[in-house]
């Protein structure tokens, strides 16, 4: 299913209304508007965090002075980040992002990226949103119990983001020779396939089956994979590029389990806890701002809220 919604804002505007005529305006960096008057007035608005000159416009359809609304670039904060500037916002803009669950840590990736102006995701899950959901899985409600997961997300993103191009695969990720066997079942996908020509893949995934798929599938394509699991009280993220990848930490077996909760227990708010960081790894690749986790596996006891990093090596643990 394919959500396709208008394209990204790309240019500073600053809309303010103040009387019955619209004017251009300049505003400097300290955010005060110059040159624009209405009825003989001369009219001045908050443009706060602009890095440099922009043009403006002053609609007036109030009273003389007051300030009705103002229009400004979504992502200037973004923009005025020392490296990360007009430059990043467009790479992220250009991105093409897949998300790979859409679950407890899927739903705040999402959420992030399309909010942060990533100009097209992809989705990819094949699950139905469940009332034990509702906790953790933070794009759903109790009117979404039922629907595809991928289909739900793909609405409240759109809502919330609606400059972003969404689209929505109701699927499985597995490997080629699963795929290709039929033994994967309904909704089977190879991953390899599904994951040619995106910048990006985050695993939001939940299985090993699919972590190891969606591994596999990134370092064949040689495509940067962000990666993150949530277990009881426990929250793993790193960054898999240049030459390492899943099977270096975790070769086939399930990782140990760090504690085991009666029924699967999962704190809710640790998802968003790592999701957000994945979110935020996803940014950095994305824009060049930094290596990020690249090479380093960060693990989170959500009880002591103390994070420990350990080093990857490519090839083996280190």
């Amino acid at each position: 299913m394919l959500h396709t919604l208008r394209a990204p804002i790309r240019r500073v505007r600053c809309r303010l209304r103040a009387g019955a005529a619209e004017e251009a305006g300049r505003h400097d960096t300290s955010g005060a508007v110059r040159g624009a008057r209405s009825g003989g007035l001369r009219w001045t608005g908050a443009c706060a965090g602009l890095a440099e000159p922009c043009r403006g416009v002053i609609a007036a359809d109030a009273s003389p002075g007051s300030v009705a609304h103002v229009e400004i670039d979504a992502f200037v904060r973004h923009r005025s980040l020392t490296g990360f500037g007009p430059e990043g916002q467009e790479r992220l803009a250009q991105a093409r992002v897949a998300i790979v669950g859409a679950g407890g840590l899927g739903c705040p990736v999402a959420l992030y990226l399309a909010t942060s102006g990533v100009g097209h995701l992809t989705l990819i899950d094949s699950d139905r949103v469940s009332v034990t959901n509702l906790h953790r899985q933070v794009l759903f409600g109790p009117d979404d119990v039922g629907r595809p997961k991928v289909e739900a997300a793909a609405d409240a993103l759109g809502r919330l983001a609606p400059g972003v191009t969404i689209d929505a695969l109701d699927g499985r990720l597995v490997d080629g020779g699963t795929a290709a066997s039929g033994l994967g079942g309904a909704g089977a996908l190879d991953a390899t396939e599904a994951l040619k020509g995106f910048d990006l893949v985050l695993d939001c995934t939940d299985t090993w089956t699919s972590r190891h798929a969606v591994a596999d599938a990134c370092a064949a394509l040689e495509v940067p994979l962000v990666w993150g699991a949530v277990q009881g009280w426990f929250g793993q993220v790193t960054v898999f590029s240049g030459g390492r990848t899943l099977r270096d930490v975790f070769p086939d077996e399930p990782a140990p389990e760090l504690a085991v909760c009666e029924g699967g227990g999962v704190l809710g708010p640790l998802c968003g806890q790592v999701g957000t960081a994945m979110a935020t790894q996803a940014v950095v690749q994305l824009t060049g701002a930094g290596k990020g986790l690249v090479g380093t596996l960060q693990v989170i006891d959500a009880r002591d809220g103390q994070w420990r990093s350990l080093p990857i090596a490519g090839g083996a643990r280190a």
